[in-house]
């Protein structure tokens, strides 16, 4: 799940993280008002779940309270686009309205899992305020890491080792460590996938301040944090995503014309490989997970059936955890109860495939059953290319 950049500073705040003072505005009149409080020069941050703002035009130095509305009025409910929302973009409905820093430097650092070495990595660089991947690629010489195994948790030598990698004076190291013992901290804690601060601001006066703040968290781990759920913006995510979670179906959508409907997340990612390899374009991501019922396959296929540029459906389903007959069974029923009207290619395998094989056969439905995946793929991209040439 991700959070907008105020929300994020505010969990920073409450774990000691030093944050420049702000306020949240939702109409120009609120954005002059709060720079009036801030002092006059402020910085109009849109609010939205995408980086590259500023190039996109969403973030605004102003010296007065009226520039301030006035740049308010352009950027409050703008449609944002930046190399992170695609070229829909995105609508920001409200801003962040901070008061202005003088910055001497700006540095990079964030928190991640590290799956390759199953540690917690934290990376930093001096190339603060830039796009980090190309800092990587560009300048490799740029980026620190340190590995922390979470089982000892954060030592202090671990941050005096990015202390010094990032040269920083002992002035701004004595307020440096503590910060990165808290930011781990609230990492752990909060079960993120994500703490990343770009930039972090060292000010002329030797201070720091996390100027600009992402949190992500792990979905798997909300029903632990009840507060952090009720940080959920919805208007920022896709209205048929949203649609899928209350069933526990996890849909992306995608610009092809073949639905997708898959139980486990690596079989739909092979999936949509084979679609792609037999000359096709898959139309969306759908995992009905290991324990699919009746009803997330009904709600699956009308959740896929509302993008009106799928032309075929392809369900790929493992038994394992379920049986093939019990899916099969869904399946059926489900097609029946929307009144499926798509071709349908089903391939099955796994415990009771023959039977649930002969019950698609005999349902009486046009559905054609797959012997493989490559099997799969073929058939329902030939279905489409002939729907599409007639």
């Amino acid at each position: 799940m991700k959070i907008h950049e105020f929300q994020a500073k505010e969990i920073l705040k409450a774990y000691g993280v030093p944050i420049p003072r702000g306020e949240v505005a939702r109409t120009p009149e609120e954005v002059k008002k709060s720079a009036k409080e801030l002092g006059g020069k402020v910085v109009i941050k849109a609010q939205i779940h995408a980086g590259g703002r500023g190039k996109g035009g969403g973030v605004k130095v102003v010296e007065n309270p009226e520039e301030a509305y006035q740049a308010a009025k352009k950027i409050i409910n703008m449609n944002l686009v930046t190399h992170q929302t695609g070229p829909e973009g995105k609508r920001g409905r409200k801003v962040l309205v901070e008061r202005c820093l003088k910055i001497d430097r700006e540095l990079y650092l964030s928190i991640v899992p590290d799956r390759s070495t199953a540690k917690i990595a934290i990376i930093a660089s001096e190339a603060g305020g830039m796009d980090i991947e190309k800092v990587a690629s560009e300048s490799p010489e740029k980026i620190i890491k340190i590995y922390i195994d979470p089982l000892g948790g954060i030592q202090s030598f671990h941050c005096r080792q990015l202390a010094f990698g990032l040269h920083l004076t002992p002035s701004v190291t004595k307020q440096f460590i503590p910060m990165v013992s808290k930011l781990y901290q609230l990492f752990v804690d909060c079960d993120c996938l994500l703490v990343e601060i770009n930039p972090l601001v060292v000010t002329a006066n030797e201070t720091i301040y996390a100027l600009d703040a992402k949190l992500n968290f792990d979905d798997a781990a909300l029903f632990r944090h009840e507060d952090l759920r009720a940080y959920r913006d919805f208007d920022e995510e896709d209205p048929y995503e949203v649609e899928a979670s209350w069933f526990n179906l996890h849909y992306i959508k995608m610009n092809g014309n073949i639905g997708n409907m898959v139980n486990g997340a690596g079989l739909a990612m092979a999936t949509l490989d084979m679609i792609k390899q037999a000359g096709a374009e898959p139309a969306n991501f759908l995992d009905a997970g290991g324990g699919a019922t009746t009803e997330m396959i009904e709600n699956g296929f009308s959740i896929i059936l509302s993008d009106k540029n799928v032309k075929a459906i392809l369900v790929n389903i493992f038994g394992g955890i379920s049986r093939c007959d019990v899916l099969a069974t869904g399946i059926i029923q489900a097609a029946k109860k929307i009144n499926l009207k798509v071709p349908l290619v089903v391939r099955m395998e796994g415990t009771n495939v023959e039977k649930g094989r002969k019950i698609l056969a005999e349902s009486g439905l046009n559905v054609i059953s797959a012997i493989d995946l490559k099997d799969a793929s073929e058939k329902i991209t030939q279905l489409v290319a002939g729907a599409s040439s007639s």
